[in-house]
């Protein structure tokens, strides 16, 4: 199947160099905790410049099935929490669309409900495992069903859950987020271990909103039953997607440009750990932090960026990234290269195939392996 339409074909010509400033959507993970959090608190949480995506319109449409209610006004969305056991039967299927995100975290708040749902997706989602949330909150006493092999769609009954310890077998945030929205419905103290540090936007948000949460060193902890309150939330730019401007900036001769208010946690800046090392002339301007959360501007310059292999330790962190850094590294005087990113065959596409058959077609050298590539 082709991957191009010739009615949706669009002709790029090369830039001469990029100046001014832009200010991205907000930031896709944040938006979906907040919304799902807002779902299960008590009062009114007004989210600002919720994210205009696709996956996390998917994630509002399911809690207001679940009887959220809902009301969104152009960036901005009043969610009436319905309080932590307030959530009602949805009538018929729940529909997270492409969004793993929102299967996956929503599966850890289904978990603790007093009644049987079933949340389904779209033909991409439904080939995406969920075997890594099904195990976990089954040891928490819900009822999972899934179609063969542990994927969607899944029929969760809900009911009485008990805490657990949890060591993650792989790093996932979605999967962990589940167990603690899972732990605020258990009756004592519920503990995730991760392997590697991933994004810490569920505890933060959680911690904002009333819940005990506890952390020592890679061990998150979060004691239930919990009451969630309702809050005053703004949502920073998406830094997954500031880095095509990043990469632009700093490829395209002469460029200088700003990217405004976008979201620097730490648990998500390894672009910007990777990059300035390496040559990269990114500034960070104008940090401040909003409900937990840093945000500021980014000024880049075009820079000669060195490439290399990306290390493992790092690959978490960029796994968003990695197809638009492969582009980067077909202009560096050493390639790029990286491993274990496996996941990133699983996602809504094959991402690491997709990037290598388009980098291909435009020249590149490319070295396609299970887990990553290598670009020249």
């Amino acid at each position: 199947m082709a991957l191009f339409s010739p009615t949706k074909t669009k002709k790029i010509k090369p830039a001469k160099g990029l100046a001014g400033s832009v200010r991205l959507p907000g930031d896709k993970s944040i938006s979906h905790r907040y919304a799902m959090l807002g779902a299960i608190a008590e009062g009114q949480t007004e989210i600002h410049y919720f994210s205009s995506s696709a996956d996390c319109q998917s994630t509002l449409a399911c809690l207001e099935k679940l009887g959220a209610k809902i009301e969104r006004k152009n960036e901005t969305v009043l969610i009436q929490g319905a309080s932590l056991k307030g959530l009602r039967p949805p009538a018929g299927k729940l529909e997270a669309g492409n969004s793993g995100s929102t299967m996956r975290m929503l599966a850890g708040i289904l978990a603790g409900q007093p009644f049987r749902a079933l949340i389904g997706g779209d033909a991409s989602l439904s080939r995406r495992p969920m075997k890594r949330v099904i195990e976990p909150l089954g040891q928490m006493g819900a009822r999972i069903r899934s179609a063969e092999g542990g994927l969607p769609p899944l029929e969760i009954e809900g009911g009485q859950l008990k805490p657990i310890h949890y060591e993650l077998p792989l790093a996932s945030a979605q999967v962990k987020s589940a167990v603690l929205l899972a732990g605020l419905y258990a009756e004592g103290q519920t503990e995730v271990v991760e392997p590697i540090p991933t994004r810490d936007h569920t505890e933060i948000a959680l911690e904002q909103m009333g819940a005990d949460i506890g952390r020592h060193g890679q061990t998150i902890a979060v004691r239930g039953p919990a009451r969630l309150e309702a809050k005053k939330l703004y949502v920073p730019g998406d830094i997954s997607s500031a880095a095509f401007f990043i990469v632009a900036g700093l490829l395209v001769p002469d460029s200088n440009l700003v990217v405004e208010n976008v979201g620097l946690n730490p648990t998500r800046t390894a672009l910007l750990d990777l990059l300035v090392p390496r040559g990269g002339r990114i500034k960070v301007l104008n940090v401040e932090m909003i409900n937990g959360e840093l945000l500021g501007d980014l000024h880049v310059e075009s820079s000669p960026v060195q490439g290399g292999e990306i290390p493992p330790e790092a690959i978490p962190g960029l796994i968003d990234e990695l197809p638009v850094l492969a582009v980067l590294g077909t202009q560096t005087e050493q390639g790029l290269s990286f491993h274990g990113a496996a996941e990133l065959r699983v996602k809504e596409s094959d991402r690491i195939a997709a990037a290598a058959e388009n980098l291909r077609r435009m020249g590149a050298r490319v070295e396609e392996f299970p887990d990553g590539l290598s670009v020249a």
